[in-house]
């Protein structure tokens, strides 16, 4: 059974930052690429970051490059996300993915919150 838990959500001042952790078990993760996504109500799931299978590769969203940086350790199976610099247009839930052809696999997301 796959499962993908994130951890590391919470509330957090604009201008703080937070570290997002997702684990991995059930699969073989290092053949698998990585990304977080983000949603907030009534608006579509979007890509926040992507990162290959050998960390070899990166992509980020326009609204987030600088401030955010993915990373993942293939032998802990776990894909990470510093988040620096938050805004409160980051509030959202973050939900971490796995990706390899045409099987995706979905974590139960973690809300991160940014207000004062």
């Amino acid at each position: 059974q796959v499962q993908l838990v994130e951890s590391g959500g919470g509330l957090v001042q604009p201008g703080g930052s937070l570290s997002l952790s997702c684990a991995a078990s059930g699969i073989i993760f290092s053949m698998y690429a990585m990304g977080w996504y983000r949603q907030v109500p009534g608006k579509q799931r979007e890509l926040v970051a992507e990162i290959s299978t050998s960390s070899g590769s990166t992509n980020y969203v326009d609204s987030v490059k600088g401030r955010f940086t993915i990373s993942r350790d293939n032998a802990k199976n776990t894909v990470y996300l510093q988040m620096n610099s938050l805004k409160p247009d980051d509030t959202a839930v973050y939900y971490c993915n796995a990706r390899r052809s045409s099987n995706y696999y979905w974590g139960q997301g973690t809300q991160v919150t940014v207000s004062s």
